[in-house]
């Protein structure tokens, strides 16, 4: 019997061994979720610490901690371009995971659009004419002039608005280039499966066509030269091979501001000439 002094204090009911069990069994699923969460976030990681090379951003794209800071994966970009040269990157791009990149040998900007579009479309200026003047451009990276699009020779204004290289064109493997070889080309550039596609100006201004349908006929193979949609971009070189003979390579010049549409159309397998990805000119040379 309780008194004045004494608060009825009421004793909680033993708790079943089933609740127990139910209890336990819900503490270890919360446990395994949160650790999978966790493990999940850290693979933003992964490519840091692999030190994975760099994606190739679409044009106009601001240096790589800016772009990631400032891109926000909305997907306009890859909406626009008129060849489906964009892609949104993967979960093993890590901190770029929805993050818009190029992969040229599947399929290069080619310039189709004439006036940049995904520029036009990034509602953050992750992608940008002109750059904000506290982010001034990477020594090496600024085009000198303003590239001349081949397209639009003929036009009242040829060139292209953009102020920086998103990448840099190299001969990776000189001994795989035909023209290095000699030889010449005939047929399609990259077999009758490959889906990339290009603008021909010889076939339509404004509507780019796969390239299997675009079969060439060369005796010297120069299509990274008459392919590239830039002018004074690069251009074949004659040099005396070891046996005395005559031959021609490809040389990169400094208006290669990195589209990619030479590795696309190289024939060779792996492609002889490659875009390195944010690359300045003066990297490419030394």
């Amino acid at each position: 019997m309780s008194t004045p002094d004494t608060p009825n204090v009421k004793t909680p009911p033993p708790v079943s061994p089933e609740r127990k069990r139910r209890a336990r069994r819900k503490f270890i699923q919360s446990a395994g979720l949160a650790a999978g969460m966790i493990a999940i976030s850290l693979l933003g990681y992964v490519p840091v610490t692999a030190a994975r090379a760099p994606r190739l951003r679409p044009p106009g794209a601001l240096d790589e901690d800016d772009f990631l800071a400032s891109c926000i994966k909305c997907g306009q970009c890859v909406q626009v371009c008129p060849v489906s040269a964009i892609r949104l990157g993967d979960l093993d791009d890590g901190f770029g995971v929805g993050v818009p990149y190029i992969a040229p040998r599947e399929q290069a900007c080619d310039f189709s659009c004439d006036a940049v579009q995904c520029i036009l479309a990034c509602p953050t200026g992750a992608l940008t004419y002109k750059k904000p003047d506290f982010m001034p451009a990477r020594e090496g990276a600024e085009l000198a002039m303003a590239p001349v699009l081949k397209a639009k020779a003929n036009d009242p204004e040829p060139t292209l608005n953009l102020k920086e290289r998103f990448g840099v064109a190299r001969l990776a493997r000189p001994e795989s280039c035909l023209a290095v070889q000699g030889k010449g080309f005939s047929g399609q550039a990259r077999g009758p499966a490959f889906k990339g596609r290009m603008r021909y100006m010889e076939v339509d201004r404004w509507k780019p066509i796969p390239v299997r349908e675009h079969p060439y006929e060369r005796d010297l193979c120069d299509l990274c030269v008459t392919e590239c949609p830039i002018a004074d971009a690069i251009a074949m070189e004659p040099f005396v091979a070891e046996d005395g003979s005559r031959r021609f390579r490809p040389v990169v010049l400094e208006q290669c501001v990195g589209c990619g549409v030479c590795e696309m159309v190289c024939p060779a397998e792996p492609a002889a000439i490659v875009i390195d990805a944010q690359a300045v000119w003066m990297e490419a040379r030394t």
